[in-house]
């Protein structure tokens, strides 16, 4: 039976595959901690009070990379490049969503309509870790080798989240609600579009490394259109609403630690 969870205990089972999945994941946080780290330098003076969480957003981020390629190493891995079509950062990026890098590069003060860009892009593909993880930790929670590890990271997945929510809901009430709204809804209509692409690439080279056969391919090809009709027609919403976070300043404090990783 084809299921999300025997899809990802084959990849887990075999090193190329588990090689490619850290990889990519290892890569794309890797990303985010960068352009964290850049936004935060950034930020504008009348903003200032955001750069610490912001700072903190962008070390979780690169503490989840060193957990990806701990994880490799644990079994002996080295990390492999990334194929350019499952590079979901970088084909955000490539469709105008969030902040430029070429922006980032620069020595100069963000302001604070990047500053709505950046938190509503955050918004959005924070929801995407958020659900991703909390799959992964309901199938392998409890996996003697990838099992801490998830867990680590589907915690600072929901900080981030209840982050964003917060942030953003404090700058609707200072004036800036209209430009989130209009934010959100174009970064979450490119981000199921992207994430469809990106999950039919990495597929399509997880079959080939798992020999899959043409018929489960093409079902599962089948499945993640179908996955991007339904967040088309109106699943998306999920990924713009904002309603204060029962965890208030998840960022606030130091970045946790991964002393196994």
């Amino acid at each position: 039976m084809l299921s999300a969870r025997s899809l990802f205990q084959e990849i887990l089972d075999n090193d190329d595959s588990y090689q490619l999945f850290c990889s990519i994941a290892a890569s794309g946080e890797a990303q985010g901690g960068w352009e964290n780290g850049r936004i935060a330098a950034l930020v504008p003076d009348s903003m200032r009070d955001l750069a610490p969480k912001i700072t903190r957003h962008g070390a979780d981020e690169d503490k989840h990379g060193r957990i990806f390629n701990g994880l490799l190493k644990k079994r002996g891995l080295d990390p492999v490049d990334v194929p350019p079509e499952t590079d979901y950062t970088m084909l955000l990026e490539q469709r105008g969503i969030g902040l430029a890098h070429e922006k980032l590069r620069r020595d100069q003060r963000l302001t604070e309509k990047d500053i709505v860009v950046y938190l509503s892009h955050s918004r959005v593909t924070e929801q995407r870790a958020a659900d991703q993880m909390d799959m992964l930790v309901r199938f392998f929670g409890d996996h003697p080798e990838v099992g801490k590890a998830i867990k680590q990271i589907c915690a600072d997945e929901d900080n981030h989240l209840a982050y964003c929510h917060e942030e953003l809901l404090r700058l609707a009430y200072a004036g800036h609600g209209r430009a989130i709204h209009t934010t959100l809804r174009e970064c979450a209509l490119t981000e199921i579009a992207i994430y469809r692409d990106v999950s039919l690439a990495v597929m399509s080279h997880m079959g080939r490394i798992l020999k899959w056969p043409r018929p489960k391919s093409a079902a599962l090809a089948a499945g993640i259109h179908a996955m991007y009709a339904l967040e088309r027609a109106g699943g998306w919403r999920r990924m713009v609403s904002l309603k204060m976070p029962e965890r208030r300043d998840a960022l606030g404090g130091p970045a946790t630690t991964a002393p196994a990783f």
